[in-house]
């Protein structure tokens, strides 16, 4: 439908921009440049060039100065580059006189990832919630789809008007209808996915979400863990549509495990609120399984840009299980390094290989059994109904027929209080 919604073409050469400010810490501007060659590169494009510029405070025209910004252009156009692109957001009016100075394609971070999201998108609920973040952003753009087309003739009627006007006054009027229906067909997901959940919760079985930085090996987990055919691939956003998958426990109990789409650093906000939906599945659940990538050395940067976006949704309060993988990654100095800096109370695990796995399972029965106390019942003998339940959900530690009905000793969810409630003999502590 418009110009400026189009995706990069796959091979185009690139050359990628980076800011360094004074607020930077050392190293974490280029940090960031090498991940945006990285999202470039799942683009299909080609790097030719990346170039960091320190600077002090933005500039208006080109957000850098003039005199950087005409170097940039002649090396962009030495390097036969179709496009320049910024690690930094750009304003619409400054991504246009880029493009108006060098005739060339101008994106900046948050482009990139919604071309990255757009590319992945496969269900009818991400295709909706990617295209209504693409419009958003690129409804302040419009105008450049069409400054090679008069801006008016004279006069102030719609009659009057130039070519390049109306259509201009027609894409953003279609830009924002189609705006508004996407937001009432996401709002149907919602409620959908609420009475999905309702019916879930009619047979209650605790749910986790397995939430991380992009590629820290979410899928793979979920993989190791329940044996789901889910897709896996060694790239950003491999993940953009939840998987719902349940995990029998060691010692019985049901879990159902989520898989989520990764976060990223500078990750764009209009994404965050555009994804809300498939979020909300980390929002509602029992508790969150932090998958951090133990290989990488941005790892507590990555973590932490995690934390940030839980909180943004709210579910910062959950209880969090905070999980290291990628061991088989480490070389013996790696190990060594890691152990030292590793939170104690976190597990080290391979997703790839298995190891350390059954370590994991424990602490999820744990997690899973830790809104509940250890309850006597004497549950009579018709109501082998409840006991079928009590076992299904792995609750029973101890079971014992008597002549007035089975006595049951075990670790009572609070989902299942009401149930056994009136079956209640004496509450120990856990």
């Amino acid at each position: 439908m418009l110009e400026s919604l189009e995706l990069p073409p796959e091979g185009e050469r690139a050359l990628l921009v980076g800011i360094e400010y004074p607020k930077h810490t050392m190293g974490e501007a280029a940090t960031l440049l090498d991940e945006l060659r990285e999202l470039v590169t799942n683009l299909g494009l080609v790097v030719a060039d990346a170039q960091l510029v320190r600077l002090r405070e933005p500039h208006a025209r080109f957000l850098i100065g003039s005199g950087k910004a005409e170097e940039l252009m002649a090396l962009a156009k030495t390097l036969d580059c179709g496009t320049i692109i910024f690690d930094d957001d750009l304003a619409p009016a400054q991504q246009r006189n880029w493009q108006m100075e060098c005739g060339l394609s101008i994106m900046d971070r948050q482009e990139v990832i919604l071309d990255i999201f757009s590319r992945r998108a496969h269900t009818k609920e991400a295709n909706l919630q990617v295209e209504l973040a693409r419009l958003e952003y690129a409804l302040p753009r419009l105008r450049n789809a069409w400054s090679h087309l008069s801006r008016q003739r004279g006069g102030g009627s719609v009659t009057q008007r130039g070519e390049g006007e109306a259509q201009l006054e027609l894409d953003h009027r279609m830009a924002r209808d189609r705006i508004a229906k996407l937001k009432r067909e996401l709002e149907e997901v919602v409620k959908q996915r609420a009475t999905q959940r309702k019916l879930r919760q009619r047979i209650p079985v605790p749910t986790a979400a397995i939430v991380g930085y992009t590629n820290a090996g979410k899928s793979t987990l979920l993989r190791a863990l329940t044996g789901a055919n889910v897709y896996v691939a060694d790239k950003l956003f491999a993940t953009l549509d939840p998987s719902t998958r349940q995990l029998i426990l060691p010692d019985g109990q049901k879990l159902l495990v989520t898989d989520t789409v990764g976060f990223v650093r500078r990750l764009p906000h209009r994404l965050v609120e555009a994804f809300k939906a498939t979020l909300e599945e980390a929002v509602q659940a029992d508790f969150l399984i932090h998958v951090i990538d133990a290989s990488s050395p941005d790892a507590a940067e990555q973590a932490q840009t995690t934390l940030n976006v839980l909180k943004e949704l709210g579910a910062e309060h959950k209880p969090i299980l905070t999980i290291h993988n990628k061991l088989d990654k480490l070389d013996q100095s790696d190990h060594l390094e890691f152990r030292d800096r590793r939170d104690q109370q976190s597990i080290a695990i391979s997703a790839a290989t298995g190891e350390g796995i059954p370590e994991l399972l424990t602490a999820l029965s744990e997690l899973t059994l830790g809104s509940g106390v250890v309850t006597q019942l004497l549950i009579p003998h018709s109501r082998y109904d409840i006991i079928h339940r009590l076992h299904s959900n792995g609750c029973v530690r101890e079971e014992k027929a008597t002549d007035d009905g089975v006595l049951i000793v075990g670790c009572i969810p609070q989902r299942l209080r009401s149930l056994v409630e009136p079956f209640l003999t004496t509450i120990a502590t856990a």
